[in-house]
C-alpha cells in the first residue's frame, strides 16, 4: 500500500468507474441538453428536467368576480344602518347692533323622521332699567333717575348704608328714610334687610347679656362691677 503507483493507479480507477456510472445515470440527455425521453416512464427510463425555469404565481377568481385596489369606507347612522338622520339647526338670533334690551334663545332636536327647531327673544329689565336711567338723567331728571334705579334690590341697598336714602313719594333724605322704615315691607331689598335685621337684633341681645354677666348688682342705677371695691 505504500508504493506510489499502486495508489495512483487505484485513485484513477475509482475515479473511471465513478465516471461510468454518471454517464449511465444521465444516458437519456445529449451532450447538447437533447433529450428522448418520453416523460412519462414507460419505458423505465430517467426522466431528464432541462432548460430555465421560472416560477410564477396566479390566483383563479370564480366567474364574475375580480380583484382591485379600491378601498370603500361607507359611515352609516350606526353599524348595518345607513339611514342618515335629518339635521336641524336652531335659528340665529343676533343680540349685536341692535339698541334693545333682548337675549337671543334658540334650541333644535332632530330623530330619525322628524326635525324641529325654534327661536324667541327675552327681555332684559336691567338692561332696560339703565337706559330708561341714562334717559331721564340727559333730560337734567336726576331725582328720577335715582328712584329708578332705586328699583334694583342692590342699588336700593348700596344707598342706604351710603347715607345718600332713596327718594320715596317726593321725599329725599332723611325724610325718605323714615318712610322706608315706617314701610319696610315697601323696600325693594325686603327679604335681604329683614334678615340683616334679624342678625342685628340676636348680636344686641348677645352683648345685653354679656354685659349683664359682669354686673353682680344694681342699687339705685349704682352699677358695681367685679374687680371694684
Amino acid at each position: 500500500m505504500r508504493n506510489p503507483f499502486l495508489i495512483t493507479f487505484l485513485m484513477l480507477g475509482t475515479l473511471w468507474v465513478c465516471g461510468l456510472l454518471f454517464d449511465k445515470a444521465m444516458a437519456d440527455v445529449t451532450s447538447s441538453g437533447a433529450t428522448t425521453n418520453d416523460q412519462i416512464n414507460s419505458s423505465g427510463s430517467n426522466t431528464a428536467i432541462t432548460g430555465g425555469y421560472e416560477s410564477t404565481a396566479s390566483t383563479t377568481y370564480a366567474t364574475g368576480s375580480s380583484s382591485n385596489a379600491t378601498t370603500t369606507n361607507t359611515t352609516n347612522a350606526y353599524q348595518g344602518d345607513s339611514r342618515v338622520v335629518n339635521s336641524a339647526t336652531a335659528p340665529a338670533l343676533s343680540n349685536m347692533s341692535q339698541d334693545i334690551c333682548t337675549i337671543g334663545v334658540g334650541i333644535g332636536g332632530s330623530s330619525l323622521s322628524f326635525s324641529a327647531s325654534i327661536g324667541t327673544h327675552k327681555r332684559d329689565l336691567n338692561c332696560e332699567r339703565l337706559k330708561l336711567a341714562k334717559a331721564l338723567h340727559d333730560m337734567g331728571m336726576k331725582v328720577a333717575s335715582i328712584s329708578l334705579l332705586c328699583q334694583n334690590p342692590m342699588v336700593f341697598e348700596a344707598m342706604h348704608h351710603a347715607g345718600s336714602y332713596c327718594p320715596y313719594d317726593s321725599k329725599i333724605g332723611l325724610d325718605a328714610k323714615a318712610e322706608w322704615e315706617k314701610y319696610g315691607k315697601l323696600r325693594p331689598d325686603y327679604d335681604e334687610y329683614t334678615k340683616n335685621l334679624r342678625i342685628i337684633e340676636k348680636v344686641d341681645k348677645e352683648l345685653e347679656v354679656n354685659e349683664e354677666d359682669k354686673c353682680m348688682f344694681n342699687c339705685d342705677g349704682d352699677t358695681s362691677k367685679l374687680g371694684n371695691k
